[in-house]
């Protein structure tokens, strides 16, 4: 094992030096003026001394990657330092990644425009796939999947966004205080005061407290949430549907519209009350009033600027008969309010017709019912008579400008901004059946019923559209959705809400049910009834997370594959429009990575135009926290979502699904096996806890949800929730939720395939040299495995099946998405620090499994992929991460301090133990801003 770690130490120094050299000249000018301001602040505030720590720190673990010097010297040094002063340094390192994430994106930004030259599509964009598209369906069809196209993402207040609003709002400021200095058209003296004003806000983000002093209750999360509609979602949304509109037809802005608004916004933020006792019905009640505040604000504002500027005379443009009508029935409702309008645009009908659209929506928002609108669809039909008289007089561009967007915007956010959707375990709703069948009741089912009372006036005020989704958690049987129909009858009887009941398949077992299941929902008379009513509409929700967490992710990936395409045929067969509802995380161990890739990975058959997924923590503000990144995002989602609803697309996918089953098959079986070996071993919780800050993670106060399910120690995975458990291995720099089993099942299909081809000479895990091109070779590899009999130490033979692998991960696009997603995981795994940190859990057999496991994951995913490194085909991430580590480890070795100290000691003071818990929270916190993952 000590030849591997040499190994991959040298080849982490020779892609670190590679890195380096290859970065932009604008990026690495905005990191080195981030980071020479920051050190700036850092030594007018602490000294020079502060500083000179900091950068000892910096160039020994710099050194380390170079192996000049080793790594108990850093961890050495570390020690050295008094707690205070370590714990100035763990700040230091985590501001410091802010700031570079912030230069990142900025970097990401410019290219994202320097591309956009207006001479060719950009690639997975919306006019890309709108070309494409029409070239290879007709006009004809190309419409007909316009016409059916939604994407629905799901805002979540699962707590994986680490940061602190304030620190997150303080980022900001600075990121635009960084758009002012970079600005081209700056002078000199405008870019100095750009300085000045940047130092300001860095100095102001070094001396914002970076941990939580109270914990998140619901109704902060969902005020955290509303910031990214207010600054981003608003705004980009028209700016989406523009974009298609262009790619679809010449002249968007002059023309009726060909681009519907397709996109949906979701929220389980005050909705989610599985495991989290402190969303109630008044917590419900509050977000919606929440959100409603905020959108119809941001309504009436656009409607207000739009008003100001609509200048058009009547000289010019008249009023159609339908607006002058509309007029004239204002005045005799609301003569004094029509009268002061006319008065402040006199012969401007059209200008005057929208300032009191904006006086109605105000109303709206204050409840005032006599000049309110009732209804989002009253506002539409306003604003459409306003745009066919603007049409009618000739103000075309008037008419398909400011207010289609305005138009895009009700259509897409109503009166509710998202549609909130509750969440509730199905044992909830059992046990309160039970009661009431009893015919008593206890706290949480009255809460259940309030619940559901709840979701009865929400639709009375805003709307059906605006809170009808129910998810159950753990869908074993229909009874299960039967349960929640009942419950709403027991609540309110014949006005009892209208209820889609969705059931989510989380386990392995209950995702091989589900179409056996959704059969069952067919018999519930409640169902047949909102099927009718809906268009024989259906949407099933699947759960990432926690398969990942019981099977492991290749296992887990196959399986949700094999769900997918078994719920799309079953829909087939029963005449249903199914909706899959992706119960996504933002970290690779829960069903993350790129959104666009995993659309056109799904199986033939279960997209059909239509793609639903979580949008959770962090995520929310990476896609959605710049105008510019969340119009890509966007893009790239659609463009994927309509290019994987095509037949060529889905027979291609069929086919390589077909060719590759049984390579699958084995391995999923080998890598559930491998995966369930370690993870289900006597001891294996308590060990966890050990080596990992699970325990402390909790004191983070990242959310309002419990980190856990019941009370005390974890003695099983079923007690941990997936976040947790994957943000906790993210710290120990082992990563191995997104990759753990998967070295095992492909060195089993390797071997399994040489059964069936004997003469084939057997080769290692091929790794390409360092001039990129794969060589086979008949030598014993250098991998170490546990998958035969969890030893570790034991050279390894690759089979012939190798370059069957290799084809599917040419040809497959899941098997393409799960390698690259293991091998991204990897790149953001560093096994020195991992191994110090599976160390301190007393148990070496457990340690030298998952190094083993490590080991030949990473040489078999190299060997599949033709890689001759990690993330060799994607350069700017693989710079990203190879630039990050040596800072990450800083943090690290200093959160191992901590870690180690609280670990061996039992006689710690009640002082010693808060400042290194403080220590370890605050390292916590840089190392998911390093790491740029968390759950």
């Amino acid at each position: 094992m000590a030849a591997i770690a040499s190994q991959q130490a040298d080849r982490s120094f020779t892609e670190r030096h590679s890195a380096v050299s290859e970065m932009p000249d604008e990026l690495r000018a905005d990191v080195r003026m981030l980071g020479e301001s920051l050190g700036r602040v850092i030594a007018e505030d602490g000294g020079p001394d502060l500083l000179s720590d900091v950068e000892r720190l910096r160039k020994a673990v710099i050194a380390a990657r170079r192996r000049e010097i080793s790594v108990d010297e850093v961890a050495a040094m570390v020690a050295e330092w008094p707690i205070e002063r370590s714990v100035q340094i763990a700040r230091a390192f985590t501001c410091y990644f802010h700031l570079v994430n912030l230069a990142e994106e900025h970097y990401r930004i410019r290219i994202l425009r320097s591309r956009d030259t207006g001479e060719a599509a950009l690639p997975d964009s919306l006019a890309q796939a709108v070309a494409e598209l029409k070239h290879d369906l007709g006009e004809d069809e190309l419409t007909r999947l316009i016409a059916d196209l939604e994407f629905r993402p799901v805002l979540t207040a699962h707590p994986t966004e680490a940061r602190r609003r304030a620190i997150a709002t303080a980022i900001q400021r600075v990121s635009a205080q960084l758009a002012e200095y970079n600005a081209p058209e700056r002078g000199a003296q405008e870019r100095q005061e750009a300085h000045r004003r940047l130092l300001e806000e860095i100095d102001l983000l070094w001396r914002t407290a970076q941990l939580r002093h109270t914990k998140l209750d619901p109704l902060d999360e969902v005020r955290t949430a509303m910031a990214a509609f207010d600054e981003t979602l608003f705004r980009t949304v028209p700016r989406v549907y523009r974009s298609l509109d262009a790619a679809l037809a010449e002249g968007t802005g002059t023309r009726e519209p060909k681009a519907k608004a397709y996109i949906r916004y979701g929220s389980w933020i005050g909705g989610d009350r599985d495991g989290n006792p402190n969303v109630t019905a008044r917590v419900t009640r509050e977000a919606v009033l929440i959100q409603a505040d905020h959108v119809l604000t941001a309504l009436e504002n656009a409607a207000t600027r739009i008003g100001r500027t609509l200048t058009v005379s009547a000289t010019f443009g008249g009023p159609s008969k339908d607006l002058a009508d509309a007029i004239a029935l204002a005045v005799d409702d609301h003569p004094e309010l029509v009268s002061e309008l006319a008065t402040r645009a006199p012969r401007e009908p059209h200008r005057q017709w929208m300032l009191f659209v904006a006086a109605r929506i105000a109303a709206t928002r204050r409840r005032d019912l006599d000049l309110a609108y009732r209804s989002p669809d009253e506002l539409l039909r306003d604003l459409r008579t306003c745009q066919a008289s603007l049409v009618a007089g000739g103000a075309v561009r008037q008419a398909y400008g400011e207010i289609q967007q305005l138009i895009w915007q009700v259509e897409t956010f109503g009166f509710h901004l998202a549609e909130l959707e509750v969440r509730q375990h199905s044992q909830v709703h059992a046990t309160a059946l039970e009661e009431l069948r009893e015919g008593k009741t206890s706290e949480r089912t009255e809460e259940v019923l309030a619940t559901i009372r709840m979701i009865a006036w929400i639709q009375e005020r805003f709307g059906v559209r605006a809170c009808h989704r129910y998810v159950v958690s753990f869908t074993r049987s229909a009874d299960d959705v039967a349960a929640v129909y009942e419950l709403a009858e027991h609540a309110l009887g014949a006005r009892a809400p209208v209820l889609d009941v969705v059931p989510l398949f989380e386990s392995g077992e209950d995702l091989a049910n589900s179409a056996d299941v959704l059969s069952g929902m067919l018999r519930i008379p409640a169902v047949q009834r909102r099927l009718e009513q809906a268009g024989r509409r259906l949407e099933v929700m699947l759960g990432y997370s926690d398969s990942a967490k019981e099977l492991g992710p290749a296992a887990a990936t196959l399986k949700l594959y094999d769900a997918q395409a078994e719920l799309a045929s079953w829909a087939l067969t029963n005449d249903i429009r199914l909706t899959l509802f992706h119960g996504r995380g933002g970290a690779l161990g829960r069903g993350g990575g790129p959104a666009n890739r995993a659309v056109l990975a799904q199986a033939p058959g279960s997209v059909s135009g239509r793609f639903k997924v979580t949008e959770q923590g962090e995520v929310i503000f990476a896609r959605y926290g710049h105008p510019a990144i969340a119009l890509r995002h966007i893009e790239q989602v659609t463009n994927a979502v309509l290019l994987a609803s095509t037949p060529s697309v889905e027979s291609r996918t069929a086919d390589a699904a077909a060719r590759y089953r049984l390579l699958a098959e084995r391995v999923a079986s080998a890598s559930e096996r491998a995966y369930r070996s370690l993870t289900e071993a006597p001891g294996f919780p308590e060990w966890f806890g050990l080596v990992s800050p699970l325990e402390e993670i909790g004191s983070l106060r990242l959310g309002s949800r419990p980190a856990r399910r019941g009370l005390g120690a974890p003695k099983s995975l079923d007690d941990l929730r997936a976040i947790p458990w994957v943000f906790a291995w993210a710290q120990t720099r082992v990563n191995l939720p997104g990759w753990y089993g998967l070295g095992s099942g492909l060195l089993a299909a390797t071997r399994t395939a040489e059964d069936t081809a004997p003469s084939a000479p057997a080769t290692t895990a091929a790794v390409p040299p360092e001039n990129g091109r794969a060589e086979p070779t008949t030598e014993i590899g250098r991998a170490e495995s546990t998958a035969e009999n969890g030893r570790a130490g034991s050279p390894v033979e690759i089979g012939p099946g190798l370059e069957e692998l290799r084809r599917a991960y040419r040809e497959w696009p899941l098997f393409a998405s799960l390698l690259d997603n293991a091998e991204m995981s990897l790149a953001k795994t560093d096994r020195q620090i991992a191994a110090r940190y599976l160390a301190l859990g007393g148990r070496q057999d457990f340690a030298d499994q998952v190094l083993a496991e490590y080991d030949l994951t990473r040489e078999l995913v190299l060997a599949v992929t033709g890689h001759s490194r990690l993330l060799e085909s994607r350069r700017v991430l693989s710079r990203a991460v190879q630039l990050r580590d040596p800072y990450v480890d800083a943090l690290s070795h200093l959160q191992l301090r901590a870690l180690s100290a609280l670990r061996a000691a039992s006689d710690l003071s009640g002082d010693e133990r808060e400042r290194l818990e403080t220590l370890l929270l605050l390292s916590v916190n840089g190392v998911a801003a390093g790491l740029q993952n968390t759950g």
